[in-house]
């Protein structure tokens, strides 16, 4: 039973439950207050009833302190104090014996008489002249008491009803405009068109906070979209060329079954599968590059410099200073920088590559690889870190590069906030500067 309360309450709406929690906060709340309400107003009934009767009961002891002849009344009496017989001539006040103990230590007491009437009691010891202890005790009819306390209590009861039903529908109400924004958000995002953004409400309050964040996810959503639409594209339009090549070579070989045609035509192939292998390769790796960003910490240029060229060949020429040099990237950044620019210029270089490193204060690190190949005419020097940009086909071609390399170290780099240009090198070929931030 409890479970399926549970799961009917998790089920209905926040404007619900938030108004049905304020009425019964309110309704207990205001509960707890009509029943001290009405304690209250039955105390202060009482109180004041018991200043008169202390004051009638205190004026009728003095007399019988002084000696004065005490005449019998109804309304006060005269008491023995330990017994409660009367002293005063008349019949007897009907006191029990802890009502006389209550009355001589100055304490009123309630003495109810069917059918439902209540009368008052309050006491004053006293000491006659003859040395007798003596009990002058005053009393009242409280009438109608029990009757203006039950309807004081009623009145108070359904007044707490009716707030705390006000305050679950002023909390309905209250909610309901609260959600307002959430709903045109709502209605906005099932019609929001690519690269749009949900609506922010003016109020700096927890659905600006909401939108705020929903807006930042769309715009890793849209990102995220332009990625796979650019990756897609360029996988598209790099793929078609080798895949027709492999197609053609293999028709080739199909027609023309030569052992010699056959064995020329299948290193063409193997040639052009490496290709789209390292192609595919770039492409994923490029992709990942795009989406994940490994957090930024110190590397060593130096070091990272020395274990490219040693993996890479012994005709990589190292020139960094003796002690480390470190820069703000990501192990693996820096290690795929390197090797795809040292990588790129021993794939054009004829006899020579040096890597060089040099701490600029004040500009950052940086990082120089010079060939003496051929080298990029500086009209295509801004163009060579685009994606898939190749100087010459041809040339590209028999490298075997996918016109990648450059472009993954390139957003490597920016990424980190630092730069990539190409120029001359002083041995004729060219020249890939980089500069990375400096780490403290």
């Amino acid at each position: 039973m409890i479970a399926r309360l549970r799961v009917w309450w998790q089920r209905r709406t926040i404007q619900f439950r938030t108004s049905v929690v304020a009425a019964a906060v309110a309704l207990i709340g205001l509960g707890v207050v009509a029943h001290a309400g009405a304690g209250i107003v039955s105390w202060l009934l009482i109180d004041s009833v018991d200043a008169d009767l202390k004051r009638i009961a205190s004026g009728t002891a003095n007399q019988v302190a002084a000696g004065a002849p005490v005449a019998g009344r109804p309304d006060v009496r005269v008491l023995e104090e330990r017994t409660g017989t009367p002293v005063d001539g008349l019949p007897s006040a009907n006191l029990s014996e802890w009502q006389i103990v209550e009355l001589s230590a100055g304490t009123g007491v309630l003495d109810f008489e069917a059918p439902a009437e209540l009368h008052r009691w309050r006491g004053v010891p006293v000491t006659d002249p003859a040395g007798r202890h003596l009990l002058v005790a005053a009393e009242s009819r409280l009438v109608g008491f029990a009757d203006t306390a039950g309807r004081t209590g009623k009145l108070l009861s359904f007044g707490s009803v009716l707030a705390a039903a006000l305050v679950g529908f002023a909390t309905w109400i209250v909610v309901h405009r609260s959600l307002r924004p959430v709903d045109r958000i709502r209605s906005a995002a099932a019609e929001l068109p690519e690269g749009e953004r949900l609506p922010v409400p003016e109020a700096a309050d927890e659905i600006r906070a909401l939108a705020e964040e929903l807006n930042t996810m769309l715009a890793r959503r849209d990102a995220d979209t332009e990625r796979l639409r650019r990756f897609t594209g360029d996988a598209a339009h790099e793929l078609r060329n080798p895949v027709a090549s492999i197609r053609a070579q293999a028709e080739v070989a199909v027609m023309h079954p030569d052992p010699e045609i056959a064995h020329e035509t299948l290193q063409d192939i193997a040639l052009e599968a490496q290709r789209l292998s390292t192609l595919v390769e770039s492409l994923l790796a490029l992709a990942r590059a795009e989406r994940e960003a490994e957090p930024t910490q110190q590397v060593d240029l130096v070091a990272a410099v020395r274990r490219v060229a040693e993996r890479l060949g012994e005709e990589v020429l190292v020139d960094v200073p003796d002690r480390p040099v470190l820069v703000l990237a990501a192990p693996a950044e820096v290690s795929s920088v390197l090797e795809n620019i040292i990588g790129n210029a021993l794939r054009y270089s004829r006899t020579l590559v040096r890597a060089s490193v040099q701490a600029e204060p004040g500009m950052g690190v940086r990082l120089v690889v010079d060939d003496d190949g051929p080298g990029i005419p500086a009209e295509h020097r801004p163009r060579v870190f685009d994606r898939f940009y190749r100087v010459e086909e041809d040339r590209a071609r028999t490298s075997g590069g996918a016109g990648l390399g450059l472009a993954l170290a390139a957003e490597a780099v920016t990424r980190r906030g630092g730069t990539a240009h190409a120029a001359e090198s002083p041995e004729g070929g060219a020249r890939i500067e980089v500069r990375w931030p400096a780490a403290p």
